[in-house]
């Protein structure tokens, strides 16, 4: 079968996470690309960084992890968040504002990636400014038919609302929601009522997803398809911290389905890689070879 050297793209923000033991470069659509590479995707990362020493930095660790980029710079800083875990390691987010990722232009080159595009992943976090959200959707309205349009729904503070959200589901054709962020949307589009299960078929009929990926933490997670569902418990590990494991989550489910294995076995994949890089500090930590597909 001839390799498809397509790209996998992780479009958004691209961030330093400030922990307590120090600072790691993060954000969801690196996340993504990287775990996505991991597997031999031909990955990329698309953002935008500041013209200041974190760009640099951020270019140097990108390029220490091998994962490619096209972040062109801009003047605004380079985003951080402030992150701070509670004592089961669960974070919670300070995302300054006003930053690179926030003014993301549309370029030739970002053009020219979109088109050759096979699967990409994006997030509500990015499209709070006017100006990377036009260039995310510009992104996928350039993007060929058979691209996997991957929306990693990614609520955080109040930097989401009811119109980015239905644009994204307009746009996408596979959802990932937490269990926390689907209360959230079924208060929003008033179905609070309804349980999980008919929630999520309920938000993949509407919007005509082929899959709506839910993950509940400890409880397990499901894949939702048209009169399917996957259910895969979520293994006890020790915990290091879970900034990440959301994104390996997903990069790793995205490769296993693009390499033609079935929605079980992909998330068979997604919740073991998941749950190792939950023991491990850090969003972008190496996968062991036994995950490799």
């Amino acid at each position: 079968m001839e390799k498809d050297n397509r790209y996998v793209v992780g479009l958004g923000e691209a961030l330093w996470d400030v922990l307590p033991e120090g600072k790691k470069l993060g954000g969801a659509p690196a996340n993504f690309a990287f775990h996505a590479g991991q597997f031999g995707l031909n990955s990329v990362a698309v953002s935008a960084l500041g013209e200041d020493a974190l760009a640099e930095e951020t270019i140097w660790q990108l390029e220490e992890k091998k994962l490619k980029y096209e972040m062109p710079h801009v003047p605004y800083p380079t985003g951080t968040v402030q992150v701070e875990l509670d004592t089961d390691g669960i974070p919670t987010y300070d995302i300054k504002e006003n930053v690179a990722w926030d003014n993301i232009p549309f370029s030739m080159s970002i053009e020219c990636i979109a088109s050759n595009t096979r699967a990409v992943c994006f997030g509500s976090l990015a499209q709070r400014n006017v100006v990377s959200r036009e260039t995310i959707h510009k992104f996928l309205d350039a993007t060929p038919d058979d691209c996997m349009k991957i929306f990693d729904i990614n609520l955080r503070q109040q930097f989401y609302t009811k119109e980015v959200i239905q644009e994204s589901l307009k746009r996408c054709n596979m959802l990932k929601i937490n269990d926390e962020e689907l209360v959230l949307i079924g208060r929003m589009f008033g179905y609070p009522g309804l349980d999980i299960e008919n929630k999520c078929f309920l938000i993949l009929g509407k919007y005509n997803l082929d899959m709506l990926v839910l993950t509940c933490g400890v409880n397990g997670s499901y894949v939702f398809t048209p009169g399917k569902v996957s259910y895969q418990p979520t293994p006890k590990v020790e915990v290091a911290d879970t900034v990440g494991a959301g994104d390996s989550f997903t990069g790793s489910f995205c490769a296993a389905i693009l390499s033609g294995k079935s929605v079980k076995e992909a998330h068979r994949l997604a919740v073991n890689v998941s749950a190792f890089v939950c023991t491990q500090n850090g969003a972008m930590p190496v996968i062991p070879e036994r995950f490799k597909i």
